[in-house]
């Protein structure tokens, strides 16, 4: 080989050498700048996240909104927990104990960091399924998935009396129990029959609620609202015991007593209710019985042999089974009691009612009741 060639040889492999280095420059720069440089090793997309974020929740996930509280109060997705990455050092308790349990992370989508740090931090902390959603919360929304408000957030709407409209989907009874204050009340099984209590303007903001994270009657509720066309319809499905939680217990919105007795002021004995509005006392059920069975009706939901082995004289026997089937032609003129052996059946047909007949004044009796041959009977309180 001539010098020549030796040299043009040595120029070339230089040259090689220097591309090289030079494409090897500019593709570390090209990553740097890359979105997902970063970005936690397991990403998920909405298909995912829409079948692990439902409601009720399901309990083998935890969703965990990344963002501010600020960001978070106003909306996010239903059933996500709050843990800031700017706080995740200290907010580590609301982590399940559970290391293998699915966490998702998700923050403000694609450019939005936090989920993502949020995640790296769980795993160091021994959690071994993890996922993030980097799309995040703008992708939700832009799919036409409902959105969540925050206790705060609706503590706030409250506050300033803003143009909302609150909605308790939950059985009347519950509602008469105590709700958030402003809101009314339209059971999610009755909703097609109380459509006119919504408002007219089809844009005005309507927020569904009712038990909380495993409660879906305010999400089916508001599915409902926007397939009549209201445009602005959100959940606050943390709902009342976030309420409670958050700012103490609303106080009943009806009373206890019953009011025609008490307006009347002829009745000696009236019915006396304890926390629930719906549950007669022992004592006072023992008044009504022994004093002045004629002013309410007593329907006994046990089966009928039950009742033949002894039952309350004036008791009428309508199994729970079959009450549904009878609900149209149960009695307005006087209170209905519940009666059954536990307290668990005369509640269940408390409910059952309730669904369709909130123009009767009922309760239920939730007692330990003992029937004796001779027609006797004892009332203890409720087996724990």
């Amino acid at each position: 080989m001539t010098l020549v060639s030796k040299a043009l040889g040595l120029s070339l492999g230089a040259a090689f050498l220097l591309v090289a280095g030079q494409t090897a420059t500019l593709a570390a720069d090209a990553e740097a700048k890359d979105p997902k440089a970063g970005w936690y090793t397991d990403v998920v997309d909405l298909a995912f996240m829409k079948e692990h974020a439902v409601i009720p929740i399901r309990d083998d996930v935890v969703a965990i909104d990344s963002r501010p509280t600020r960001k978070y109060d106003v909306g996010y997705i239903p059933g996500a927990i709050n843990i800031p990455d700017t706080r995740f050092d200290k907010m580590t308790d609301l982590l399940p104990e559970d290391k293998s349990k699915l966490l998702i992370f998700y923050c403000g989508g694609e450019k939005c960091m936090l989920s993502h740090k949020s995640a790296f931090k769980a795993e160091k902390l021994g959690y071994t399924n993890i996922k993030v959603f980097a799309a995040g919360f703008p992708a939700w929304v832009k799919d036409g998935n409902l959105t969540s408000v925050s206790a705060a957030r609706v503590k706030k709407l409250i506050d300033k009396k803003a143009d909302v409209v609150l909605i308790d989907s939950r059985p009347a009874r519950r509602f008469k129990g105590g709700s958030v204050p402003t809101a009314i009340s339209i059971p999610d099984t009755r909703f097609a029959k109380m459509t006119d209590m919504l408002p007219a303007e089809k844009d005005k903001e309507l927020i569904f609620f009712c038990g909380g994270n495993k409660c879906p009657l305010s999400t089916k509720s508001a599915i409902k609202a926007k397939d009549l066309g209201y445009t602005n319809v959100k959940v606050f499905q943390a709902g009342y015991p976030a309420w409670v939680k958050a700012y103490g217990k609303s106080e009943p919105v009806m009373a206890a007593a019953d009011g025609a007795a008490k307006e009347a002021g002829a009745a000696k004995v009236a019915i006396e209710t304890g926390d629930e509005p719906e549950i007669i006392t022992i004592e006072s059920f023992k008044k009504i019985v022994e004093q002045a069975p004629e002013m309410v009706h007593l329907i006994d939901v046990r089966d009928p042999e039950e009742v033949e082995s002894g039952a309350f004289k004036t008791a009428v026997n309508i199994p729970v089974d079959t009450i549904e089937d009878q609900v149209a032609e149960l009695p307005d003129d006087k209170p209905i009691i519940f009666v059954c052996s536990t307290g668990a059946r005369s509640g269940e047909a408390f409910d059952i009612v309730s669904l369709e007949r909130e123009d009767l004044k009922m309760y239920f009796l939730d007692a330990e009741v003992t029937f004796a041959a001779d027609g006797s009977y004892e009332i203890t309180p409720p087996a724990m």
